[in-house]
């Protein structure tokens, strides 16, 4: 029997968002993408791709729902596959943690984090697995939520891609040892 596992990207849908910190899950469930030759077919609520390592099913969606309403397509995509959170892996921006640095964790809070506030809702659960990419913190008396919807500096742009393909090789670590 085929082990399933369930990858999601958080990001905002729509031209407006790409390229800004809040959405470099999407960059990186891209990525992740790409390297397995798989596409994404898209609906109005999640863009959803298959693909397979080995003997485990991976699932790959991106919500594209605003970012405080990616619990929806995860808990769908939970139910529908019959997974438990534990095998779910969540990519996501990270105030928290300086620029570039990018560490993998598994359960804990959301951190006022709005998409995996939503996730922890929904769920009704905290135990899964994420990949947090530092964005860092905006400046004295700045606002977070200006500063996570804005584009990266082009020094942190010319480091992404890089810091991309790590995130890349640190997820495909994770589906080797889960697997």
């Amino acid at each position: 029997m085929k082990k399933k596992l369930l990858i999601a990207g958080l990001g905002n849908p729509g031209n407006e968002y790409e390229g800004t910190r809040h959405s470099i899950g999407f960059v990186i469930i891209d990525a992740l993408c790409d390297t397995v030759s798989s596409d994404f077919s898209s609906d109005k609520k999640c863009a959803k791709a298959l693909v397979t390592s080995g003997e485990t099913e991976i699932i790959l969606i991106k919500p594209m729902e605003y970012m405080n309403l990616s619990g929806n397509a995860v808990l769908l995509h939970i139910k529908k596959s019959g997974l438990n959170p534990e095998n779910l892996l969540v990519i996501h921006d990270e105030i928290d943690l300086p620029f570039g640095t990018i560490k993998m964790k598994s359960g804990g809070g959301h951190a006022g984090h709005n998409g995996l506030r939503d996730i922890i809702d929904k769920l009704g659960s905290r135990e899964f697995h994420r990949l947090r990419f530092g964005v860092g913190r905006p400046g004295p008396g700045g606002d977070v939520a200006d500063y996570v919807l804005s584009r990266f500096s082009v020094s942190e742009r010319l480091e992404n891609p890089l810091l991309v393909r790590k995130s890349v090789q640190l997820i495909q670590n994770w589906i080797d040892t889960t697997s």
